[in-house]
């Protein structure tokens, strides 16, 4: 049994729209929806590829680190190391 078509339209449609809001952020400098919204889309996608390990592929937002930046911000170095903030919203 395949993976319906439904999930399939849905893993396009998340991962679309991640790369979109990915681009908005990383490079434009300018989200239009929230952390925690973003966070669930991310979360919606790993969900379905955990589910259906078929659908991921290497350009899934999953299976990337991120986009190009900006160059607009200064590196910083932190004197204490930032630590994992994945699932903040737990």
């Amino acid at each position: 049994m395949g993976v319906p078509e439904h999930i399939k339209k849905e893993v396009e449609k998340l991962r679309k729209e991640i790369h979109y809001h990915n681009y908005r952020y990383y490079v434009l400098n300018d989200p239009v929806i929230s952390d925690y919204e973003y966070d669930q889309l991310v979360k919606r996608l790993e969900e379905l590829e955990r589910q259906y390990p078929e659908l991921i592929t290497p350009d899934s937002p999953t299976q990337r680190i991120g986009e190009e930046i900006t160059g607009e911000f200064p590196t910083v170095e932190h004197r204490i190391p930032m630590l994992s903030l994945d699932n903040t919203y737990n």
